[in-house]
């Protein structure tokens, strides 16, 4: 599966557990770290391991695994790493905070609703 489809399946994912505030950054022309962040907020500790799960439980279901998993113990920013696609889960404050879509501005940001 190419990276932009896996980044709909994600998005898709999340809004399936009410993620808040889904972005898409395309950072495939600046870096070889991935071709994709997809970033969302969760309302909670709770909710945001409950969006973190999700993820983590459909993508296995695909057949793709995380290479790298972090954050999950405090659930303030959990980062799932699929290789092209990264993937953060913030809680609101700690979003605003770390402001990824700041700090890679120079990829292409797209807003989900």
């Amino acid at each position: 599966m190419d990276s932009k489809r896996l980044v709909e399946k994600i998005v898709s994912f999340m809004e399936e557990k009410k993620a808040r505030d889904i972005s898409i950054i395309d950072i495939e022309n600046i870096t070889e770290i991935a071709d994709y962040f997809v970033i969302c907020s969760g309302t909670s500790t709770t909710h945001i391991k409950a969006i973190a799960d999700e993820l983590d439980f459909k993508l296995g279901e695909m057949g793709l695994h995380a290479h790298h998993k972090e954050g999950y113990e405090t659930a303030r920013w959990i980062l799932l790493d699929y290789s092209d696609v990264v993937i953060h889960v913030f809680h609101q404050e700690d979003r605003g905070f770390y402001n990824l879509e700041r700090l890679w501005s120079d990829g292409v940001l797209t807003n989900i609703r």
